[in-house]
């Protein structure tokens, strides 16, 4: 009988070392850059891998990108509030309407860097969008990408040289902006940049540098046009969970997800996109295209150019409900605060 006991336990003990028991949750990560993108291996990638660390194993965070659960990027924010996926990274304004106070951050040269303006957008989010904007969801992290730039067939030297051109923009806000710079504007999620770009469909793209050498935009347009220490617009983020999965974590579990969530998630989100600007653009030298450096004069004209898309945007707000004014007021402040 003890030979028994002792062969049961030994049993035991190695389907546990084995690992067999350990993991209890698995968590689907869904988003729409391929694998080998920035984004997911610098920031959503090892952030799955801390959280399986952390957990002891007992969660298990399956990477799903460039779409592999189906449905197109807009529908990522739906997929995450009725369960398609337990985990989302987007643009929020991939659905315009649905997060319009995350809007603020995209405005035209609001930005002072990505990552201090990521955890204002955070400390923004937390005073005004959890119990509206992001009621549905559990929220991860939020964060903005590094400075737009202007990618392009033919050179962007001047204002001027937008009129009639066909840019992609990512968001309502940046559509708006190219429409008031002379650009006719069309709207598209990143992954479609590409082929747009290779049959005419559009002429140029506003993109950060980060992503341009997963979507090869250095070998589809030759010109880059940039705005010294300026930012011409950023995009606002969403890192978002399932509410229900969240919920039916066990506490310690649900400890392992908040401790690696938050202001320092995001400030890091923005910190490492920024940081893969610096790479890209050097691939684009390499191959010889042209970058364009505006000048502080030229930046100037093109701010006096953008303001009234912060107007326009504050008047759409007022009609929604909001205090337009008084929320580019708050994320100014939260933005000065964080860059100190």
């Amino acid at each position: 009988m003890k030979f028994l006991q002792k062969a049961a336990f030994s049993a035991v003990i190695a389907v546990l070392g084995s690992g067999a028991f350990a993991q209890e949750v698995t968590l689907k990560m869904h988003q729409f850059l391929p694998e080998q993108a920035n984004v997911p291996k610098l920031i959503l990638l090892p952030w799955a891998e801390r959280i399986e660390e952390a957990s002891g194993g007992r969660i298990e965070v399956q990477h799903f990108p460039s779409m592999q659960l189906g449905g197109k990027p807009p529908e990522l924010a739906s997929q995450v509030v009725d369960g398609v996926a337990d985990i989302i990274w987007t643009v929020a304004g991939y659905t315009p309407g649905r997060f319009p106070q995350a809007e603020v951050f995209e405005l035209p040269f609001i930005m002072t860097n990505a990552e201090d303006t990521s955890r204002a957008y955070w400390e923004f989010a937390e005073a005004n969008m959890m119990d509206s904007d992001f009621r549905d969801m559990k929220m991860l992290g939020v964060w903005v990408h590094g400075p737009g730039v202007i990618h392009s067939k033919e050179p962007v030297n001047e204002i001027s040289d937008l009129n009639g051109m066909k840019v992609r923009g990512p968001t309502r806000i940046i559509t708006g902006m190219l429409s008031e710079l002379g650009a006719t504007p069309v709207g598209m999620p990143v992954p479609a940049v590409p082929e747009a770009l290779s049959k005419g469909v559009i002429d140029a793209t506003v993109i950060p540098w980060e992503v341009t050498g997963a979507l090869k935009v250095p070998e589809l347009v030759t010109n880059h046009t940039t705005f010294g220490g300026e930012a011409l617009y950023t995009t606002a983020f969403i890192f978002a969970m399932n509410q229900a999965k969240y919920d039916s974590l066990p506490d310690d579990l649900k400890a392992v997800i908040d401790d690696n969530s938050g202001a320092d998630l995001s400030a890091l989100g923005g910190k490492m996109m920024a940081k893969a600007d610096g790479p890209s653009r050097e691939a684009a030298e390499e191959l010889g295209n042209n970058i364009i450096d505006l000048d502080p004069d030229q930046v100037a004209d093109w701010k006096g150019a953008a303001a009234k898309v912060k107007a326009n945007w504050i008047e759409d707000m007022n009609g929604k409900g909001f205090d337009g004014q008084a929320l580019v007021d708050q994320a100014e402040s939260l933005i000065a605060k964080h860059s100190e």
